[in-house]
């Protein structure tokens, strides 16, 4: 008699568990993941599909990942030189490298990991401004080392800050305008239609979507 209550209750145990796990399973496994998609669609249908910039009807990125623009790489090169025709995000030299699967190209992500006073850093930074002084100065306009902002000469944590500060975006306006054969005025005018003011009016800074700012750029291109 003792042992059949035994298996008995052992039964009785094992089916309520069972009958739990399938009630949660339903209710996080399958309710509670639909119920989240469902919201997250109908309200914030954007965001949750990755912030996906289009042009010409296709996604060309996301509106939180930077992009580089750089020319093909050439022979003996070991980093690709900037293609100066379009308006420039901030260094990249934070990102790794990858090494395991080499057939792929991933998108990575990560900082530089050097201290301020770190030697190498200091020679980043004094080669990043020189970059930008000479890439950005015309026959018209000339850059000061000092105009040079801290985003222009440095990566930020991830290495994928998608945008730029309107004084980095300013300074690039001549080589863009004079790359491109466009009126200068006109070149800052798009500048300043894609700046972005402090979140809330308060939180952040003021900002440039560099791959918004690129694709109106292109647009106006073609239709000059």
């Amino acid at each position: 008699m003792a042992m059949n209550n035994s298996v008995s209750n052992t039964a009785r145990l094992l089916g309520a568990g069972l009958r739990a796990l399938l009630v949660l399973t339903l209710l996080t496994g399958v309710i509670y993941p639909l119920a989240v998609t469902g919201v997250a669609q109908a309200l914030f249908n954007n965001k949750a599909n990755g912030s996906e910039i289009k042009a010409d009807g296709k996604v060309v990125g996301s509106s939180l990942i930077g992009q580089a623009y750089n020319l093909p790489l050439k022979k003996g090169e070991e980093t690709p030189a900037p293609d100066l025709k379009w308006f420039q995000g901030r260094p990249q030299n934070g990102l790794g490298t990858n090494s395991v699967n080499t057939r792929y190209k991933l998108i990575l992500s990560g900082a530089t990991n050097r201290s301020g006073d770190n030697e190498e850093l200091i020679q980043w930074v004094k080669d990043a401004k020189a970059a930008v002084v000479k890439d950005n100065s015309t026959p018209d306009y000339k850059v000061r080392p000092s105009q040079v902002p801290a985003d222009a000469v440095t990566s930020s944590g991830s290495g994928l800050d998608p945008a730029i500060s309107p004084q980095y975006a300013d300074l690039q306006v001549h080589r863009v305008a004079e790359r491109n054969d466009l009126p200068v005025a006109r070149v800052q005018k798009l500048v300043d239609e894609h700046t972005d003011g402090r979140t809330l009016g308060f939180m952040g800074e003021p900002r440039v979507n560099v791959l918004e700012l690129n694709i109106a750029l292109k647009d106006l291109v073609a239709k000059s």
